[in-house]
């Protein structure tokens, strides 16, 4: 277990995912201190003051215009908790629970939410000692704020609800026993401190993030492993191709395939060839992927700020002791870019799909059996392996279906427009999965397709892949049950055993 020290507002997407792995304990930047110590005397001094905030000793939403007495803040603040935690559904995975509390205690260390000291140190004893909120991962729209996510989060603090301990379901009263904290009473604004902010759907979001850039350098290595199983032309990577276009994307792609390609004698073997072009999915790799490459950066820098952000509402700018309403909130820019990696993702899947298909069609694969087996007809080989990979390429194309576009008005109509955030971020995993297993079945179809063109050899880095291939799943020779081998790979594939042999590097995975 590895310490870091959690500075608020600069969170690196490296360290995200170390949190999310579950092998740091957490420690506050102590730099940190003196805003936060800050932050929480202006909220006592506004009390003090008796004069009316947003937040503090008003109600909330629509009810904003409702004063409440000062000896009833406390009640305030653990009623809205209370109320808040109406998720429903599956709990949230354990990587998205540590990455959400991260994010919480990085927006609440910067000083400018009004809470004491403890709120954080609780949510970081609790981190600590692998003590997980039980968070229904449905019930947010994403504005204002993920409110009912994260009111799950706020009310183990107070004792209530339930959490997982080392991954062991209980009740938050033991959880916060395991952890060697005792239930808070929530002073004027902790409540809504900790319960508002776009924390449940950016965790969401950079969760599935991480998945997918291990799926993005995944498709590169059984890209290349394909072009090499169908006997492909390198010509299409060459890198003056790609500086006449300029996209960065597609210059990075071209450059990754052309390496895992280097020195493979099957490629040498047809440098002279009958063949003018490749069909699309081989050759425009990479102006796929590079696209889809930018825009997975592109989301990654949208996330990281965010993670980074202070996203909770009133603020407290404890300078000129002010409390300013707004709507950091709003998850808009988190449910655009989570819209966006869908759309990528999915691309990734559909593409890996076609190669598949070209790889069992005889008319296109150069030599290949048909359906990659021999005694065709006795044998059907991977033709309903491919059926599988179709089912799940298509049914990405309802999952990448913007949700940012959508919005219901709620609270009475105060809250007008939402993002859907937390939705988008969400439907990024099931993608994922399906993107995973068409990978999984394109690198079976590949690495059958090498074996054909034996003795002829791929390159080094591609035999690696071949090789992990085989670890899971053995030559298909004649039909067998093949959900096994579809199963083993894809596990392999989920892990980034694969992601590890592409030569590209995500800012997510530098030290």
């Amino acid at each position: 277990m590895q310490n870091l020290t959690l500075t608020p507002g600069q969170l690196s997407l490296a360290q995200l995912r170390r949190i999310e792995s579950g092998r740091v304990r957490l420690t506050l930047d102590p730099a940190a201190l003196p805003a936060i110590a800050a932050s929480a005397r202006t909220v006592e001094k506004i009390v003090a003051r008796d004069a009316a905030a947003y937040g503090i000793n008003t109600g909330f939403g629509l009810l904003a215009n409702t004063r409440i007495a000062n000896d009833q803040l406390e009640q305030l603040q653990t009623n809205l908790v209370l109320s808040h935690a109406v998720g429903v559904g599956e709990p949230m995975p354990a990587p998205v629970v540590r990455l959400l509390m991260a994010l919480k205690l990085s927006s609440l260390g910067r000083g400018f939410s009004g809470v004491r000291q403890v709120v954080i140190d609780n949510l970081i004893a609790l981190f600590n000692a692998d003590v997980l909120p039980l968070i229904p991962v449905k019930g947010s729209v994403g504005a204002s704020g993920d409110l009912a996510p994260l009111a799950h989060m706020a009310a183990v603090l107070l004792g209530v609800g339930e959490v997982f301990i080392e991954g062991r379901r209980a009740l938050a009263a033991e959880g916060l026993a395991a952890a060697g904290v005792a239930p808070l009473k929530l002073a004027a604004k902790e409540g809504l401190a900790v319960l508002n902010g776009t924390q449940a759907s950016t965790a969401l979001a950079l969760h599935n993030l991480f998945k997918i850039e291990d799926l993005y350098n995944t498709a590169l290595v059984s890209g290349a492993l394909s072009v090499d199983a169908a006997a492909g032309s390198s010509t299409p990577f060459d890198p003056r191709i790609h500086a006449l276009r300029g996209h960065a994307g597609q210059i990075d792609a071209a450059a990754a395939l052309r390496e895992l390609l280097e020195g493979s004698a099957i490629r040498a073997s047809h440098t002279i060839c009958h063949k003018v072009q490749d069909p699309y999915c081989l050759r425009c790799q990479p102006q796929v992927m590079g696209a889809c490459l930018d825009n997975i950066r592109h989301a990654a820098r949208v996330l990281l700020t965010e993670a980074n952000g202070v996203t909770d509402n009133p603020l407290i700018f404890s300078d000129t002791e002010e409390v300013l309403s707004g709507g950091n909130f709003h998850a808009e820019p988190v449910a655009i870019v989570a819209d966006l990696l869908a759309i990528a993702a999915s691309e990734i899947g559909a593409i890996s799909e076609r190669r598949v298909g070209l790889l069992i069609d005889a008319t296109l694969s150069n030599g290949l059996p048909p359906f990659l087996v021999q005694n065709g007809g006795l044998n059907s080989g991977f033709m309903i392996a491919h059926v599988t990979a179709a089912a799940l390429a298509s049914e990405n194309k309802t999952h990448a279906h913007p949700a940012s576009v959508d919005s219901l008005p709620t609270s009475a109509n105060q809250e007008d427009h939402v993002s859907m955030a937390t939705f988008a971020a969400r439907k990024l995993g099931e993608i994922a999965d399906n993107v995973a297993n068409i990978l999984a079945i394109e690198l079976l179809a590949a690495a059958q397709g090498v074996d054909f063109r034996a003795p002829l050899t791929t390159s080094a880095p591609l035999a690696r892949a071949h090789a992990l291939v085989r670890e899971g799943a053995a030559f298909y020779a004649e039909d067998r049950y093949f959900a096994p081998d579809i199963v083993a790979v894809a596990e392999r594939v989920k892990a980034g055993r694969f992601a590890a042999l592409a030569p590209y590097k995500f800012e997510s995975r530098e030290a």
